[in-house]
């Protein structure tokens, strides 16, 4: 059976590039996606698919109701763009100035797309339902994973997979793990009031430079010295805005930065000592400072169990050594509140590769991918839907004796 659904999937290959060409060219921002909300619902009627649209306050859920009872399995897929101007020299370029889908979410959408409409031909065989997730705002905070399950996209769900087309894994290759897979992203800004002045007399000023780059340097020292070392922590800080001219002291500093966690005690300690320290500091130089910390999204936790199912159903389908183990990713993903939700996992992808100018990291003006790993995705969410749905096709995978050396 799984056969004949990746057989179908390969000719609609031509489809999926068609489609995720289309969606490149049309970019739409977060909470801004209605022409591709609507490209998304007329595609899944047009292959019979019961749909729930605006899930959410934008997302769009299909149901596709097996032939026979079962378990209820979801996969999802985003949808929305980035505010990057794209310079890529390919003929779909997107036309929308500024925006543009620099991390694979218009991969995502055709691949999910085209799983749908094979699963919608062969759904008879299937001994459960399948709920796709189409998401939106996955690229901005409070993102679109928490408001769609709120509105119940996760009802009756009994299990929820995702991928990420990856372009720093070579096409070909898949990169999973259990357990802490992406980390909690959190944002923070800090403003320095000091007091301006000449630069020939700094005595008479209060820097807020200065302040500002030793509150950093001081910042730092929370990863090195006070988190344990065998648990992992990032603050960075990637905007510093300050004065106006080279002789003159700046009386304002505001810069912004990241805080990424994954164990929530780390996360809970860091964000009680940046305002303690910045304050101390800024005190020490007289200087007043205001300092904003915003949680953003929880860690991706992958589930041990569904992870080992996710190896031994990619080397059935794909070989041994196709499925290669990672180690966590300190990027975020708000994929994490369907796993706080639901048994499942989360898995990269590989779509690098290059020959065909997929050689540069996610958001970036040149991201591109190989459009084969779709194919690959596709083919992954069909073999996982095979596993749960059709289990008389797979009698040698049995995951309940899976052994730690599996992983």
């Amino acid at each position: 059976m799984i056969s004949t659904w990746h057989e179908r999937i390969e000719e609609l290959y031509d489809q999926m590039v068609e489609w995720r060409r289309f969606l490149h060219q049309h970019p739409e921002l977060s909470y801004q996606e209605v022409k591709t909300r609507a490209f998304i619902v007329e595609k899944l009627e047009s292959f019979g698919i019961e749909v729930k649209d605006n899930v959410g306050g934008g997302g769009v859920v299909g149901i596709i109701r097996g032939g026979k009872p079962g378990k209820t399995i979801a996969l999802r897929a985003d949808f929305d763009a980035l505010f990057i101007q794209d310079e890529k020299d390919v003929p779909y370029k997107s036309t929308v100035p500024g925006v543009m889908h620099a991390c694979g979410h218009d991969g995502h959408t055709s691949t999910l797309l085209n799983v749908a409409q094979v699963l919608s031909e062969h759904r008879h065989e299937l001994e459960g339902n399948v709920i796709l997730l189409h998401q939106h705002a996955e690229e901005m905070h409070p993102g679109g994973a928490k408001p769609m399950i709120q509105d119940g996209c996760l009802d009756g769900v009994d299990l929820v997979f995702g991928t990420h087309l990856w372009s720093t894994i070579p096409y070909g290759q898949f990169g999973y793990n259990s357990g802490d897979f992406m980390a909690a992203a959190d944002a923070l800004e800090i403003k320095i009031q000091g007091l301006g002045g000449h630069g020939s007399a700094p005595h008479q000023s209060v820097d807020a430079i200065v302040i500002g780059a030793e509150v950093i340097n001081q910042l730092q020292l929370i990863v090195s010295r006070q988190v344990d070392p065998l648990k992992s922590a990032v603050i960075s800080f990637g905007s510093f805005q300050a004065g106006s001219a080279a002789n003159i002291i700046a009386d304002t500093a505001t810069f912004k930065g990241t805080v990424r966690t994954f164990d929530e005690s780390v996360r809970a300690h860091i964000e009680k000592q940046i305002p303690h320290i910045v304050e101390h500091v800024c005190e020490a130089f007289h200087a007043t400072c205001e300092v904003t910390y915003s949680r953003g999204y929880d860690a991706v936790v992958n589930h041990e169990k569904e992870s080992k199912v996710f190896k031994k159903i990619i080397d059935s389908t794909f070989g041994k050594g196709v499925a290669t183990l990672v180690p966590p990713l300190m990027g975020g993903e708000d994929f994490a509140y369907y796993l706080q939700e639901r048994p499942g996992m989360f898995f990269l992808t590989g779509a690098g590769n290059p020959e065909v100018g997929a050689k540069y990291p996610h958001h970036h003006p040149k991201f591109n991918f190989d459009e084969r790993a779709m194919l690959m995705a596709g083919k992954a969410f069909l073999s996982i839907v095979d596993y749960y749905l059709c289990p008389q096709d797979n009698q040698s995978i049995e995951d309940e004796k899976f052994e730690k050396a599996d992983l």
